[in-house]
């Protein structure tokens, strides 16, 4: 009841707001939308203390509402799957979701279209609590489709700009490229298994498949192409950036705790099918390595401070694959859940920003920031400080976990950890300079900006997401630090890691130390380019030439698909267009209803309007019909 409860709440929300969007007063949607999620977060703390009430091995349950379709022995029930991977996914839609409820209801004040983003923003968080909390790969299915028509609406919400509807079909195309092959992995299994539930699912599966065989190559590579669609990895990232043409809070509400962590929750999910196939869990953790650096690369020459947090999420959704791939399905869970806190710190910090600079984004038109703003600076330097895994920051402990189980993996695991040190330089490097460009040297706005801080609402929030930024990551202790890991034991049973956390060597502190260091190599490379207005920054990027083309250009990947695909595919419609359409289809309909019009003139001319001719017409037909007999009896026609 607890958990259907929390689920339904967001949904009823987003009726009611619906509903009464044309009579109810401006202040009401935001009440009706955030007391929704509200109580759903409050109502997932029930949930929790009754889960830590139960045995470890009892911590999981199918709450069975009603079935929905049986066809030929395949049943597809409505069911919820309420196990502790589940309710740490409810917490984080639940508690993130509420924080950027209220932040929104100051943020989008005024707006024309004002109710209905709440109800949108309510549908959202309907759609990934059913994604998270479905007990089948049906109910997946619906909320994974469903986050995808919310972002569309979302990112689109000022369908007035052009770069806003744009970036909206662009989200939604590029996701159905991964959604193909999600399709294909549920009709595999469906017909491989003849179920859909993840209890008979995970326990028929390894006897169904061979561990290795193309049947598991392909089930695995096909669930994990959805994967890269929706947490935008390479070569399916390209969505996500350009999502930053909606409203800041949807940015945050995605990038943090929606949308984007569907793909690494579905990959921990369904583990026990990824493990079948070995060698598509060692390709997803050598993507994520890919796009965390290719996305770390692509960030560090970008002006716009949405997009460098855009591929900050990039990045950070590929050090979560990488620790899938290695098996650390735990860990990946622990970077998901510490980065659902200061990546929607840093959104909702970069939206205070623009509410200061009447809408800036260009980190070359601020400067000098931490005067006029102290409370959105204190709380940037928390996000950016947990972001590059600055030590004892949420993000060192989750960070430093994954890199550690992926050092300790064999055979690839040392190449996958120098990977993901390189990245992490990658991040402490884009991130300071953006904290510096912002808030320190001389301004480089204009006199007419007069910055100033947000209202108090918005602030509570940026305060609220600065505590778990810095505290979240004390739920998962490494061992070379007294190995207090609440976290990881809890999600022990979902993911099949029962005992699985021996304790680790002292060769985890040189591990450790060394991403200690990448972390000051790193901010002390940005801090010494961009003091002084940036002029060593400068210099760099003037003789790299072509080098800084292609990085702030983002390797021209998205030239590359319009020159390859996009441009083909219309040329390809365009050919069908006018062959089939126009010539074939239209044409046929053109040629038919002429040959009527044509039929209908001659006939025309039967209908004359005088009674004399219709009755001499009368009476030679009925001559005829009297002949007919005579003259063929006279030809000897029977």
């Amino acid at each position: 009841m607890v958990i259907t409860a929390a689920l339904v709440l967001p949904l009823i929300g987003a009726a009611l707001i619906r509903l009464g969007a044309t009579r109810m007063r401006p202040y009401s949607a935001p009440v009706i939308a955030s007391l929704a999620v509200g109580l759903s977060h409050l109502l997932s703390w029930v949930a929790l203390f009754q889960l830590l009430g139960e045995p470890p091995e009892e911590r999981s349950h199918d709450l069975f509402l009603y079935s929905f379709f049986s066809v030929g022995g395949l049943n597809a029930d409505v069911v919820l799957r309420w196990d502790t991977l589940s309710q740490v996914m409810l917490m984080i839609v639940t508690g993130i979701g509420f924080l950027i409820h209220l932040y929104s209801a100051a943020y989008m004040e005024g707006d024309d279209r004002y109710p209905y983003f709440f109800a949108d923003l309510n549908l959202f968080v309907f759609s990934m609590l059913l994604l998270v909390l479905g007990g089948n790969f049906l109910l997946l299915f619906v909320g994974w489709e469903l986050v995808g028509l919310c972002s569309y609406l979302l990112i689109g919400f000022w369908s007035f700009k052009a770069s806003a509807a744009d970036a909206g079909r662009k989200a939604f195309l590029v996701n159905r490229i991964g959604d193909a092959g999600f399709i294909l992995a549920i009709l595999i299994i469906a017909t491989s298994l003849g179920a859909l539930d993840y209890t008979s699912v995970f326990a028929n599966a390894p006897q169904a498949f061979e561990v290795g065989s193309w049947a598991a190559l392909a089930l695995a590579l096909c669930l994990f192409c959805g994967a890269m669609g929706k947490s935008a990895q390479f070569p399916l990232h390209v969505w996500l950036p350009d999502a930053m043409e909606g409203p800041t809070p949807v940015s945050a509400l995605i990038h943090a705790a929606t949308m984007v962590t569907a793909g690494v929750y579905m990959v921990c999910r369904c583990h026990v099918l990824f493990e079948l196939a070995p060698a598509v869990l060692t390709f997803v953790g050598w993507v994520g390595a890919f796009t965390a650096l290719l996305a770390g690369s692509m960030a560090l020459a970008q002006n716009d401070l949405k997009r460098i947090l855009a591929y900050s999420t990039v990045s950070q959704l590929g050090f979560m694959f990488l620790g899938a791939g290695v098996g650390a399905y735990d860990a990946a869970m622990f970077h998901l859940f510490t980065h659902a806190f200061f990546k929607a710190l840093l959104f909702l910090a970069a939206g205070s920003i623009m509410h200061a600079m009447a809408g800036e984004l260009d980190i070359w038109k601020m400067g000098g920031l931490r005067k006029a703003l102290p409370v959105t600076f204190v709380t940037f330097l928390i996000g950016t400080l947990a972001l590059t895994g600055a030590p004892l920051t949420a993000g060192f402990f989750s960070k430093d976990e994954l890199l550690w189980r992926a050092f300790q993996a064999h055979p690839q695991g040392v190449a996958l950890w120098i990977a993901g040190l390189a990245a992490s330089l990658l991040t402490a490097c884009y991130s300071v300079r953006a904290l510096w460009l912002v808030f320190f040297g001389a301004p480089r706005y204009g006199a007419d900006t007069h910055p100033h801080e947000s209202p108090p609402l918005m602030l509570w929030v940026l305060v609220a997401l600065s505590v778990g930024s810095l505290a979240a990551g004390y739920l998962w202790m490494p061992a070379a630090l007294g190995g207090f890991a609440p976290f990881a034991h809890f999600l022990e049973p979902a993911l099949g890691l029962l005992g699985s956390h021996p304790p680790a060597p002292g060769v985890q502190v040189a591990v450790m130390a060394a991403a200690v260091a990448v972390f000051v190599v790193g901010a002390g490379a940005a801090l010494a380019a961009y003091r002084e207005g940036g002029r060593l920054a400068k210099r760099v990027a003037k003789s790299a030439g072509r080098w800084y083309r292609l990085l702030r250009d983002k390797y021209y990947i998205d030239e590359i698909y319009d020159a390859c695909i996009v441009k083909p595919l219309y040329a390809v419609m365009s050919w069908l267009e006018f062959k089939v359409d126009r010539r074939a289809i239209d044409d046929s309909a053109n040629h038919l209803a002429d040959g009527v019009f044509r039929a209908s003139e001659l006939g025309r001319l039967w209908q004359s309007g005088y009674v004399r001719h219709y009755a001499l017409a009368f009476s030679l037909g009925a001559a005829m019909l009297a002949i007919l007999p005579l003259l063929a009896r006279f030809l000897g026609i029977s």
